[in-house]
């Protein structure tokens, strides 16, 4: 039955996913666009990053899923893409240092003005996207999900997959939630002046997020120019990621009991992370 489903186990896929996050493409994007919203946001750390993970779910899963255009798009404009993300951190961090909050309906209990989740979901798509052409990334779960004969089965290891890259992100969220907040200093207004009109004040907690988007897209942009961002320097990484996968995958196929355990501790977790919200 589970070689019917799976060629690749659950447990192989998250470890080559929780790999594939430290892929220099992917962490120099990805894991800058998280700290600056947790600066940003301050409070409510844990949801925020549930909608961060949600914005890259939504990119890197169409992918997963081997819808081929998609995929060879990402390949094909990988460097404009990654001009493109540059920008958007360079964006991100004027919005952030300006206080501007993208327009959401006012919810029931929600707080007008408060969080500013769209832009924190639209961080998230952004990482995805860089994630998904990120040549380790994609490799590594195209790899993993095209082994496997049933969609449900490639679906299962594409989420999976993806939910390893999230993972350490969860993680953080765990440690820091209850506690940025607790700095009263991050609360403190730093500058004070009058843009379009308006009177904005510059709060540490977005200053910092402010220099943290701009620092990456400076950043981004420089290894781009320079080509230490190209797929050709990212074989081994590439490498690595598929091997990892492979060799979590020798000692855990073949054996739903593995698969079966993962899926409790992980429902487990999200338990856990519920009961946090």
């Amino acid at each position: 039955m589970e070689q019917v489903l799976f060629q690749t186990s659950l447990i192989a896929a998250f470890v080559a996913g929780v790999v594939a996050l430290f892929a220099p493409c992917c962490i120099s994007f990805l894991l800058p666009a998280y700290l600056g919203s947790v600066f940003k946001e301050k409070e409510k750390i844990l949801l925020m990053t549930l909608i961060f993970g949600l914005g890259i779910f939504v990119v890197m899963m169409p992918a997963v899923l081997g819808i081929a255009a998609l995929s060879k798009a990402l390949f094909i404009y990988h460097d404009e893409i990654y001009v493109f993300g540059g920008f958007v951190m360079l964006v991100a961090s004027a919005i952030t240092f300006l206080g501007i909050k993208f327009p959401m309906p006012n919810l029931p209990g929600r707080e007008a003005g408060k969080h500013d989740p769209l832009s924190i979901f639209m961080l998230g798509v952004f990482s995805g996207i860089t994630s998904a052409c990120c040549a380790p990334v994609l490799i590594g779960i195209l790899t993993l999900t095209f082994l496997t004969p049933s969609f449900f089965g490639a679906i299962s290891i594409g989420a999976t997959y993806v939910l390893g890259m999230v993972f350490p992100l969860l993680i953080i969220s765990i440690f820091l939630s209850g506690k940025v907040d607790r700095f009263m200093f991050l609360r403190k207004p730093m500058l004070q002046f009058k843009f379009l009109g308006k009177e904005r004040v510059v709060i540490v907690s977005n200053f910092l997020a402010s220099v943290i988007f701009a620092a990456t897209g400076v950043l981004i942009l420089s290894l781009k120019a320079t080509g230490k961002l190209s797929m050709s320097n990212l074989e081994g990484f590439t490498k690595t990621v598929t091997n990892t996968g492979n060799y979590i995958n020798q000692y855990t196929q073949g054996n739903i009991a593995y698969n079966i355990l993962f899926i409790i501790l992980f429902g487990l977790f999200i338990y856990y992370l519920v009961k946090k919200l």
